[in-house]
């Protein structure tokens, strides 16, 4: 017969599986999983290709920081402050009004594609009208001072009007074009949740408060300040840094010759190819004039031209991946159609004009 030290000798039952912690894979970083996961794969697949990649990611990422680092500052100072309410109401009440100066302002603007995104998410988390940041979002990336000085040296004067005209053009088509739906519920929330003001920021312009103009001489307005800038800079800093990586994917493994191939010919059928190649382009707009031109020498008609640059230049692929990021489908899936289909009117009407 055993003795009751030998039965607390006998080990306890394992504790059944539910009991387990089981791990929270929702508190995972989508974006910096994914990182993680694709130079993984690339380390696996061609491990020649990671440094060049991380040195791309690298470089691209600074030249983007200066944009990154002032729409940050500055959103984060407007709350901080309480001016961020004054910038709203500036663009309240004529919405159509403010579409029209917001794609002539962005037609001059000195914005790429992924600088603009802070820039948006600023206006947007201000409680900016979306289709007056719509139509902003759609003409700053297509032309700006430098851009038209490049542009006329490469693809001439004409072109270069043509293509500011475009910018110009695609702000209004898109701005207007979402005034005239706003009213859907889709709609309604622009801002995925947790970013911004929690997903409401374009819907209507919030409580007046005070301003403060010198935020920094309050312990509570400077806490405001950092946190701000800390939240959105680590937001928009891992999405575009993902962005890059996946770009310099592209330029490592996809033919440089496949734009050639694919927007080959004239027509609806070339202008349309062209546009759905530059949606997810992989080069800049200071890199794809080179090759847009070259592609113009060997024969390629000037509306097909100008589809691929106003639609690479408005939907890169890094560009995609952040504005994913940072809106709700329904705004996402406007904005690509919009940059689709107006890239494509520009297109045509280039052909014809050019």
């Amino acid at each position: 017969m055993s003795s009751s030290s030998d039965l607390s000798k006998v080990p306890a039952p394992a504790a059944p599986l539910a009991a387990l912690p089981r791990p929270n894979w929702r508190a995972v970083d989508k974006a910096w999983a994914a990182f993680a996961l694709v130079l993984a794969a690339v380390a696996v697949l061609d491990r020649g290709q990671v440094l060049p990649s991380l040195a791309f990611t690298g470089r691209a990422f600074l030249g983007t920081l200066p944009y990154l680092v002032l729409a940050v500052a500055a959103a984060a100072y407007a709350k901080a402050s309480g001016a961020d309410n004054l910038i709203a109401r500036a663009f309240s009440g004529h919405v159509a009004g403010m579409v029209l100066l917001a794609a002539l302002v962005g037609g001059l603007s000195p914005f790429c594609s992924c600088g603009v995104i802070p820039l948006i998410a600023a206006l947007l988390s201000m409680g900016v009208p979306l289709p007056a940041v719509m139509a902003f979002w759609l003409s700053s990336p297509v032309m700006d001072p430098s851009m038209f000085l490049l542009t006329t040296g490469t693809l001439g004067l004409p072109f270069a009007v043509a293509k500011t005209v475009a910018a110009v053009g695609l702000g209004l088509f898109g701005g207007y074009a979402l005034l005239a739906v706003q009213g859907l519920p889709v709609f309604a929330d622009p801002l995925r949740p947790g970013v911004g003001n929690g997903g409401c920021g374009g819907s209507k312009v919030r409580v007046a408060r005070p301003v403060v103009w010198a935020a920094w001489r309050e312990a509570e307005r400077r806490q405001t300040f950092a946190k701000e800038t800390l939240a959105s800079a680590l937001f928009l800093g891992k999405w575009i840094a993902l962005a890059f990586l996946l770009e310099s994917l592209m330029l490592a493994y996809v033919p440089a010759d496949l734009v050639a191939r694919l927007a080959g010919g004239e027509g609806l059928g070339a202008v349309t190819a062209a546009a759905l190649v530059g949606v997810p382009a992989y080069l800049n707009g200071y890199a794809a004039l080179p090759l847009a031109a070259g592609l113009v020498d060997q024969g390629m008609s000037m509306g097909v031209a100008m589809a691929f640059l106003v639609a690479g230049g408005v939907s890169s692929l890094p560009a995609a991946i952040a504005v994913f990021a940072l809106v709700r489908l329904p705004v996402f899936a406007a904005y690509l159609a919009f940059a689709l289909v107006g890239s494509v009117i520009a297109g045509m009407l280039a052909g014809m004009v050019l």
